[in-house]
């Protein structure tokens, strides 16, 4: 499958308008069994609840079968399972889990999909695209502002992007380059499978699941068009000054020169965007004053420091290096410090019962997890005051095991050192 794949990125490359008419073929027997192999054994279930450890009971027999009614166009995907994980202090996320054979045809699709899409998609998307992480997306905002003559971000929100997505509009993008009309049915019944949240079934009439295999390239498509060619093509060619965008799927951050640029930018993505059915936060996006000429222009103004916003989990603000030249700088953001600190605590009330070994290998895990994520130039500060929470978090938590208190702080104290917590250290150099 991966010479296949390789030819046909190569032909999508070297013909932008091709419409491929020909791929349904590769969901064949030695693509899915590939796909089943590489997922992870650990992900969450759908509604069947059946795990990798169970379809691979009859591992030749299952992808037969699953194969034949793909051939016999008699495959029909379940519902996903919505369950919520916690967005901020305030509000929960939804993810969509599909049953385990859909998982394997979600991603040989999301395959097909990719070879044709990444030669499209340009270079300022980021969003769950090989090779493109979030740190790549932090580097190259931090290059446009430092190098370049930006005095203004538009710090844009789409409201509720993943349950929003136009069905009817998405289905028109992907016929642009897909013109196998088994794919594009294909496609359709996954949007169509519907949710299942406590027994209870629900339409789907908009929106991609997020937790999905194939959402974020479904997404990164619906984006491709509605937005990332508008602002390379049309926008702009009308901006007077310097104009960039750098996007990691739903969320992205516009650069402008001057200020008149940035404002019209801001009613024409209202229009823009509502012309397939989307909308903004507004209370979310917002123009501000940003870049080298942004401290002394906002002191000229009577407006205090520049004002800051936030990117991928990230605070972005004006500051100086140690050789009083213009940098910015981020740090965690207080949304996502106490979002993270809540997942923590709910994570510990639910597990409080284990045993102490397995509390703290996890701890370390969970704790490694967000230095390799968070860990990024200028965030120290940030990263001690996390690793802090979480040990108070722990000291109470592991005091209300029993209803003898186990620990004092000195007692405590004497735990960690014999159970030590990792250090915080940058991982992420944005000059690298």
């Amino acid at each position: 499958m991966e010479t296949k794949l390789a030819r046909i990125a190569e032909i999508a490359k070297e013909k932008p308008k091709e419409q491929f008419t020909s791929l349904y073929h590769l969901l064949n027997e030695e693509a899915l069994l590939k796909c089943h192999a590489e997922l992870d054994p650990n992900k969450a279930t759908g509604i069947d609840r059946v795990t990798k450890a169970e379809y691979e009971l009859n591992l030749e027999g299952n992808i037969k079968s699953l194969v034949e009614r793909l051939k016999k166009k008699g495959y029909r995907p379940q519902p996903v399972r919505r369950t919520y994980i916690p967005k901020d202090e305030k509000s929960m996320r939804p993810l969509g889990i599909p049953a385990y054979e859909d998982k394997i045809v979600q991603l040989g699709l999301n395959k097909i999909l990719q070879a044709v899409y990444e030669q499209d998609f340009v270079n300022h998307s980021y969003g769950f695209r090989p090779g493109r992480s979030c740190h790549d997306a932090l580097k190259e905002v931090n290059r446009i502002i430092e190098k370049g003559k930006i005095s203004y971000v538009v710090d844009a929100d789409i409201s509720g992007f993943f349950t929003h997505v136009d069905h009817e509009w998405l289905m028109k993008f992907i016929e642009l380059r897909i013109g196998d009309p088994n794919i594009r049915k294909l496609i359709v019944k996954f949007l169509k499978a519907g949710i299942m949240e406590k027994g209870i079934y629900e339409d789907t009439e908009e929106g991609v699941p997020q937790g999905s295999s194939i959402s974020p390239v479904l997404a990164n498509v619906y984006l491709h068009y509605a937005l990332d060619l508008w602002f390379q093509v049309t926008v702009k060619k009308a901006c007077k000054g310097q104009a960039e965008i750098v996007r990691y799927a739903d969320d992205f951050v516009c650069c402008f020169q001057f200020k008149e640029d940035a404002e019209r930018f801001y009613d024409a993505l209202i229009k823009r965007l509502a012309k397939f059915n989307l909308e903004i936060a507004e209370e979310k996006t917002k123009i501000l004053m940003f870049g080298r000429f942004a401290a002394d222009n906002s002191k000229k103004q009577g407006l205090g420091k520049p004002k800051t916003f936030d990117f991928l989990g990230f605070t972005h603000y004006c500051s100086d290096s140690r050789q009083g030249k213009f940098r910015v700088k981020r740090k965690t953001s207080r949304k996502k410090l106490r979002a993270k600190l809540k997942a923590f605590k709910l994570w510990l009330r639910a597990e409080r019962n284990i045993g102490t070994d397995e509390i703290m290998k996890t701890v370390r895990m969970k704790l490694m997890g967000h230095y390799r994520y968070y860990g990024i130039t200028d965030n120290s500060r940030m990263m001690d005051l996390y690793k802090f929470q979480v040990s108070k978090l722990l000291f109470k938590w592991l005091n209300r095991r029993s209803q003898r208190r186990s620990f004092s702080f000195e007692k405590f104290n004497v735990f960690l050192k014999r159970n030590p917590l990792p250090v915080p250290r940058i991982y992420v150099n944005i000059y690298g």
